[in-house]
């Protein structure tokens, strides 16, 4: 799914450039056609005076963003002059963080201490956005719904952890973060870390075993409750990946190695997806137990309907009356 939907995103991207360049350069034409009418020097005047308002356009943004101060990026290694530079930086920018605020910032093994505090609630925030994934793909059952709630929660995601650790990011931290998770996650390796359903298989037939008997039809619900479990799952196991990854880069004091990172990010997001595959396969069972009771109270008065009060006159009926009545 990741490399469709990358694939997707580059055709969509080209297409729209190279649609808009066709359309500027028609309107171009066309104005330039119609000065020339008048006389031919405004055509020329006309001309490269769009070519210099196109051109300006272009470099502006360009400019602006090589002003923008540099990302805050980490050393190559754990010693020598610029991790010292890179370790003051880092110390200067968590000290605008509420939740550090009071902490000494100085050495190493504090500012060490203040992202691990840091990360505790970048955890939260990471679950967060997993249960909310599972439980939207689950239900959606549509795959072209899932891939744009997927990346959509993976967008707001990693955005909330930037501004989780550096308060206000700039723009050259956001696009520093953005292209080395996407990178990490979609671009360095498939899935083959670990087997998202080595994971997911203790979790069905804990929950939906003990589901079984409290849901009226559960074999008539029970396939489309498994498919959602497991897209549900899938999905969640994703979110939870990529958070760890942004976690990391966020986090890191010395440039993360893709590999090792996409390895641990693995195996932390199989170690949280129990907790909530289980919640969210609850919430399904519950959800569907639900509706099949709505679903079963609401054919009574059809039933009542077409049984009548001849149903009280057969001694088999009695406790049909007796519910009704009560």
């Amino acid at each position: 799914m990741l490399k469709t939907l990358r694939t997707i995103a580059v055709c969509l991207a080209v297409f729209v450039l190279l649609a808009f360049a066709l359309f500027v350069v028609n309107q171009t034409v066309q104005i330039v056609e119609l000065a020339e009418q008048v006389d031919p020097r405004l055509g020329v005047g006309v001309l490269w005076a769009l070519v210099g308002a196109w051109v300006a356009l272009l470099m502006v943004p360009l400019v602006l963003w090589l002003r923008l101060p540099p990302a805050l990026k980490p050393a190559e290694s754990d010693s020598g002059p610029e991790f010292e530079r890179h370790l003051a930086a880092l110390g200067k920018r968590l000290r605008r963080h509420p939740a550090l605020r009071d902490r000494p910032l100085d050495s190493r093994e504090e500012v060490e201490h203040a992202l691990e505090v840091l990360s505790e609630g970048a955890d939260a925030q990471i679950r967060e956005a997993a249960a909310a994934v599972f439980l939207s793909t689950a239900i959606s059952q549509s795959g072209r719904l899932d891939t744009f709630l997927v990346l959509g929660a993976h967008f707001r995601m990693v955005w909330r952890l930037a501004h989780h650790y550096y308060q206000r990011p700039t723009l050259r931290d956001m696009a520093f973060l953005y292209a080395n998770v996407g990178a990490t996650a979609f671009l360095a390796g498939e899935l083959e870390d670990i087997d998202v359903s080595e994971q997911v298989q203790p979790i069905l037939s804990a929950v939906l075993g003990s589901a079984a008997t409290a849901i009226p039809g559960f074999q008539t619900a029970s396939t489309i409750l498994v498919h959602s479990v497991l897209t549900g799952s899938a999905n969640a196991f994703l979110t939870l990946r990529v958070g760890m990854i942004a976690r990391g880069y966020c986090s890191s004091l010395v440039v993360a190695e893709r590999r090792a990172l996409r390895r641990s990010a693995s195996a932390q997001a199989a170690l949280m997806l129990g907790g909530i595959a289980s919640r969210g396969a609850k919430t399904l069972v519950k959800s569907i137990a639900k509706a099949s009771k709505n679903k079963l109270f609401g054919t009574m008065p059809e039933v009542e309907e077409l049984v009548g009060d001849e149903a009280e006159m057969l001694p088999e009926a009695g406790w049909f009356t007796r519910w009704r009545r009560s």
